[in-house]
C-alpha cells in the first residue's frame, strides 16, 4: 500500500476521486469541511486540460503554425483508474485501462504537434519553438513542497504561458498553490498508511478478493500483477491478457463495493487533511478556487467530451 501511495499524484492519493489538481479524495459533501471550496471532478479537470489546449492552438495559429489538440479519448475512456476503482461497468469494458493506456502511449510516440514540428525547416522550427514556450523570453516560477521544502521550478512562456493565464490568471500563484496542494500527502501519508479504519477496508476488500478466487493484498498488487501478466503474453498473448485483465478488475471494483473501500478511504483522508496547519488549508482553498474560476473559463472555450 505504501509504494501505491507513493505512485500516486495529487492529494487524493488513496481515493483518487479527482485526478490531479485540488482535491482532498472525496466527492462527499458531508465527508469534507462546508466552509471550504468543493473540488473539481475529474470530468471538470479534463475540460479545463482541453481549454488550455484550444486556447494554445488559437495563440500558434495566430503565429502561423499548426497546433493538433488531443481529444483522442471520449469522455468515458478519460476517466482515471486510481487506487480505488469501482466503476463495475466501466471495469467490465476497459479492465484497468490497459488497452488505452498502450494506445495513448503509442499516439505519444507518434503525436501530430511532434512530427509537425518535425517537418518544419531549422528556422521555421525554431520561431515554433519561441512561440510555443517563448524561447529565451520565458518567466521562471518557483514553489516549495509540503514537508520537505524542496524547491520546484517551472519554465513558462510563449503561447503555453498565454493560455494558462488566460485560465488561472497569475501563473506564479496557481503553481505554487497547485504544488503546494498535490504535495500535501507527505505529511500525512505515514498516518493515513497506519489508519486502522483504512487497513480494516482494505482487509476486507482482500478478503472478497479471496472469495473471487483472487489473492492479493491490496488493489495496487492486482494492478501489478496484471501489467506483469500482459507484459509476460506479450503480443501474442494479447486477448488472453486483457481477459484477464477484465476479470481481475470487475473484481476488484465488486469487492471495492462490497466493502465501502472508497468512502472509508475519502473519508479518513478528510480527516487528516483538516488537521494539516491553516497555512496548507489556504493554499488548499486558493487551488480549489483557482481551479473552479479556469473551469468556469473553459466552458466558454469547449465543449465536454461525449
Amino acid at each position: 500500500m505504501r509504494r501505491a501511495l507513493a505512485a500516486l499524484c495529487a492529494v487524493a492519493a488513496v481515493t483518487g476521486v479527482v485526478a490531479t489538481g485540488c482535491g482532498t479524495g472525496t466527492d462527499d459533501p458531508a465527508a469534507a469541511r462546508q466552509d471550504r471550496p468543493r473540488p473539481l471532478t475529474w470530468q471538470q479537470e479534463l475540460r479545463i486540460e482541453d481549454a488550455q489546449q484550444r486556447l494554445t492552438a488559437r495563440c500558434m495559429e495566430r503565429h502561423g503554425f499548426s497546433y493538433a489538440e488531443d481529444r483522442t479519448l471520449t469522455l468515458r475512456e478519460s476517466m482515471p483508474v486510481r487506487y480505488v476503482q469501482d466503476d463495475v461497468a466501466w471495469a467490465e469494458a476497459y479492465g484497468y485501462g490497459g488497452r488505452i493506456e498502450a494506445r495513448q502511449e503509442r499516439r505519444r510516440l507518434h503525436h501530430p504537434v511532434a512530427v509537425y514540428r518535425q517537418g518544419l525547416s531549422p528556422a521555421r522550427r525554431a520561431a515554433f519553438d519561441e512561440a510555443l514556450d517563448g524561447g529565451d523570453r520565458f518567466q521562471v516560477l518557483s514553489a516549495k513542497l509540503p514537508g520537505s521544502g524542496r524547491e520546484v521550478r517551472k519554465r513558462l512562456g510563449g503561447c503555453t504561458a498565454e493560455a494558462e493565464k488566460a485560465l488561472y490568471g497569475d501563473p506564479g500563484t496557481w503553481f505554487r498553490v497547485s504544488k503546494t496542494a498535490t504535495g500535501l500527502n507527505a505529511l500525512y501519508a505515514d498516518d493515513l498508511l497506519r489508519d486502522r479504519r483504512l487497513t480494516g477496508a482494505v482487509a476486507a476488500w482482500s478478503r472478497c478478493m479471496e472469495k473471487a478466487g483472487l489473492s492479493y493484498p491490496d488493489p495496487q498488487a492486482a494492478r501489478d500483477a496484471v501489467r506483469e501478466n500482459t507484459a509476460r503474453l506479450g503480443p501474442a498473448g494479447a486477448g488472453r491478457a486483457f481477459a484477464t485483465e477484465k476479470a481481475t478488475a470487475v473484481a476488484d471494483a465488486r469487492c471495492a463495493r462490497a466493502t465501502s473501500l472508497r468512502s472509508v478511504a475519502a473519508a479518513r483522508e478528510t480527516s487528516y487533511v483538516d488537521r494539516l496547519p491553516g497555512r496548507y488549508g489556504e493554499a488548499l482553498d486558493t487551488c480549489r478556487r483557482l481551479q473552479r474560476q479556469a473551469y468556469d473559463r473553459a466552458v466558454r472555450i469547449v465543449p465536454q467530451r461525449a
